[in-house]
């Protein structure tokens, strides 16, 4: 997803050159790059002799629906611990404690 977020449309050999470091076998991308589609992440067009890919959705939501999809099915319990974790985790420093509270602060605002 990253490489498609960073350069759209792109086709199944170009992300295998983006990812050369990674060696990672051109059918396993191909494979994935179509899982991806499949599940509605990515879209598609066929040009030529191959399909051109373009992620279906900006970063943010994409964020979103994961975040989404972790918290959904946990009880209240489970998720208080696991921002917790994430807290601990994400907020090492006074600058991102201070960002979290300004998107606190503006979610109860929009929230009434």
């Amino acid at each position: 997803m990253e490489v498609a977020w960073r350069t759209s449309p792109i086709s199944v050999h170009e992300v295998s050159q983006a990812l050369s470091e990674r060696a990672l076998a051109y059918t396993t991308l191909m494979t994935t790059m179509d899982r991806l589609y499949k599940k509605g992440l990515l879209m598609r067009e066929k040009r030529s002799h191959a399909f051109l890919y373009r992620p279906a959705m900006i970063r943010e939501a994409y964020e979103r629906r994961l975040v989404a999809a972790v918290l959904g099915g946990l009880p209240t319990a489970s998720r208080e611990a696991l921002l917790s974790g994430f807290l601990d985790y994400a907020a090492t420093d006074d600058e991102t404690l201070d960002a979290l509270e300004r998107l606190i602060a503006e979610r109860k605002r929009e929230e009434g």
